[in-house]
């Protein structure tokens, strides 16, 4: 098997860690990995398949002979997804950056592989909340065109990275030694106020718009659009943070182009790869976070009408942030690549 030359940016938080963890598990095919972060972290030593990695700063230069660079996210990608492209490697970036740039694809393997074939060097990795919802709704979707979708999202602190779950794990043992809980990342280290995210839940995830929507929120609305090709499709979000570690569960509401029966549904979403059925209510089985962590699928559960409304159905999904939500998503996009000899 061919092997390819591998940058990760961001190797030293809780995304690039998940890159190498992921490397290692899938055995993915690299010929030479580069490690980069930031200034800060450069000199770190991470082992990767045994051997030591030097973490370096990441610089425009730093990308000259890869072939795939894994962009783990933040600001840095505005400026260094362009140069490293520049430089021949394809970036597979998971900021928001480029999101929405009609040149710049938006992908999730399972959904739209396709679309990976007109990059220019850049792909975007979607927003987490949008990985995990799309998983679960892309089987669906294909049974019967969905119209609108309602979805309020529970999101863990991994969301906010190593910093939001080293946070959280502080204020628990602040809290129980009765000590004042301190808070400084959530909901956005970027704002002046913060507060604890032990023991509470905070109704906004990034900055609020003129919309009086939140940025998380509206990412939802207008990826969703993008991934599906599906401007008229109608969506609204609300997205909360919770003191959970890992794994995102959104409750969802669709409405769809006629009726569907459930068991047509249940059957389509446990055909569909990457996701499956979580849903035994005689025996109280259903998706949670603390049992979703660490899984490479997205599981859904609490399958009902909506009663409420013609076409409409209730569902549950929950599926690991850090994995299928970032990492994951992006190392298959990467796999989609090479199986196909995409990569140039």
């Amino acid at each position: 098997m061919k092997k390819y030359n591998v940058a990760i940016l961001g190797a030293t938080g809780a995304v690039g860690g998940e890159f190498i963890r992921l490397i290692e598990e899938r055995d993915f095919p690299f010929a030479s990995l580069k490690l980069l972060a930031s200034a800060r972290s450069a000199g770190t030593v991470l082992k990767v398949k045994g051997v030591d990695y030097v973490v370096e700063e990441a610089k425009p230069e730093s990308f000259d002979g890869i072939d795939i660079a894994l962009f783990a996210g933040g600001s840095i990608s505005k400026t260094l997804a362009p140069e490293a492209a520049k430089r021949g490697a394809v970036v597979i970036d998971n900021s928001s950056t480029f999101r929405m740039d009609p040149e710049v694809p938006l992908v999730i393997p399972e959904i739209n592989p396709e679309d990976i074939k007109w990059n220019k060097g850049i792909i975007a990795n979607p927003n987490c909340s949008t990985i995990i919802m799309l998983m679960a709704l892309k089987p669906l979707h294909d049974l019967a065109r969905i119209k609108r979708i309602v979805v309020s999202t529970y999101q863990a602190v991994s969301g906010a990275g190593k910093e939001g779950i080293d946070e959280l794990t502080d204020q628990v043992k602040a809290y129980a030694e009765g000590e004042e809980m301190i808070a400084k990342i959530l909901p956005s280290a970027s704002l002046a106020k913060h507060y604890p995210i032990a023991f509470n839940l905070i109704p906004q995830i990034d900055v609020f718009l003129d919309n009086l929507y939140s940025k998380e929120e509206m990412k939802m609305v207008n990826e969703t659009k993008k991934i599906f090709h599906d401007d008229e499709m109608r969506i609204t979000a609300t997205t909360v943070r919770v003191p959970v570690y890992r794994s995102h569960s959104e409750s969802v509401n669709i409405e769809f182009e006629h009726d569907l029966e459930l068991e047509d549904m249940r059957k389509a979403i446990d055909a569909f790869p990457g996701v499956q059925m979580m849903d035994d209510l005689e025996n109280q089985i259903y998706p949670m976070p603390l049992y979703t962590s660490e899984k490479y699928d997205c599981f859904v559960g609490r399958l009902r009408r909506d009663f409420s409304n013609p076409n409409t159905f209730n569902l549950w999904v929950v599926g690991d942030q850090i994995r299928k939500g970032a990492a994951l998503n992006a190392l298959q996009i990467a796999e989609v690549m090479i199986e196909n000899d995409w990569v140039k």
